[in-house]
């Protein structure tokens, strides 16, 4: 029996992925977190209350888990030292830079351990790191251009929340690229996603930018406003934060459609789909399956599995998947 441990399994991305995992024979998935008795239960799991900060709880839970799937941030990278000391298996979604940088500097002991640690495993970073490495590996060009258009209809915890407005303070630039249908063309704002930070090293590709825009192309305009210095403080003040889920949530303007789109010169590919907190969740229960079979060390993701193969595979859950040229004018 294989033993997964979701922690921050209650939340939206947890819940994807677990459901995703039940449903495979010999599996046995446990949702983790510190408050149970308030979350909806996910049909053939088990629940289980952990205070990932405690290290005598943590330690209770790792007993007889085969790997560790991280849906928060809690600390990610002590808990990630703590399952490489067991040689446990330890995937996590996410999109932190700086987090990102800590857990990747386990990679030694990591090795030393047997145990693999995934990293960038999502929807951004994730599947745009894939997506990167195609198109890296298709055109001469040396740069990638990364465009994420996410719904503002889909409703998001207070961390993702905050994560996004800490973004918005550091918007530079614009450009303009080609999505998927219904979208079309949009303008995208650069957005300080960790793809344009870890790329350059994985792919040894040049310069990579990454920016955002919404699918209301009226709130994708505001963007730069939110980024204004003034604006940004404004934001990023409690107890603005506290009241913004739920005034977000009663204007309707959006809805939960998402794409992705890496250029790299002439070859572009895409990602699109319902809901990108189902699309994180499906990437990680994927990748906790490819697991056994991977290297040991810490290693994102586009240095773990083949690009085409892996989209392809997650894609059959929902979602298209475009790989084909999408030749256009190379970007200035």
């Amino acid at each position: 029996m294989n033993t997964i441990l979701i922690l921050g399994g209650y939340g939206a991305v947890g819940r994807e992925a677990a459901a995703a995992l039940v449903s495979r024979p010999g599996t046995n998935v446990i949702m983790a977190g510190r408050n149970p008795g308030k979350a909806a239960p996910v049909p053939g799991t088990t629940t289980m209350r952990v205070d990932a900060a405690e290290p005598a709880d943590l330690s209770r839970a790792l007993d007889g888990a085969d790997t560790v799937l991280m849906c928060a941030e809690i600390d990610n990278v002590r808990v990630a030292r703590a399952c490489v000391e067991r040689g446990i298996g330890y995937v996590d979604v996410t999109a932190s830079h700086p987090l990102l940088t800590g857990l990747q500097q386990l990679d030694g002991p990591a090795r030393e351990h047997g145990a693999t640690l995934a990293l960038s495993v999502g929807l951004i970073p994730g599947v745009t790191n894939l997506l990167a490495r195609f198109c890296a590996e298709h055109s001469t060009a040396d740069g990638l251009l990364i465009g994420a258009l996410l719904g503002s209809g889909e409703a998001h915890g207070p961390a993702a929340l905050a994560w996004t407005l800490d973004g918005l303070g550091r918007l530079d630039g614009s450009w303009t690229m080609r999505f998927p249908e219904p979208y079309g063309e949009r303008t995208v704002h650069r957005f300080p996603f960790s793809d344009q930070y870890t790329l350059p090293t994985t792919l040894g590709v040049g310069a990579v930018r990454t920016g955002l825009c919404l699918d209301s192309r009226l709130l994708t305009r505001l963007l730069p406003v939110a980024g204004r210095s003034a604006v940004a403080r404004l934001l990023r003040r409690p107890q603005v934060r506290r009241l913004l889920p739920a005034a977000l949530g009663a204007v309707h303007v959006g809805d939960d459609g998402f794409a992705v789109t890496v250029r790299c010169g002439e070859v572009q590919a895409s990602f699109s789909g319902r809901r990108q907190s189902r699309a994180t969740g499906r990437m990680a229960a994927l990748l906790v399956g490819h697991l056994p079979g991977l290297p040991p060390g810490a290693r994102h993701v586009e240095q773990l599995v083949d690009p085409a193969a892996f989209l392809t595979e997650l894609a059959a859950d929902g979602f298209d998947l475009d790989l084909g040229d999408g030749r256009q004018d190379a970007p200035a």
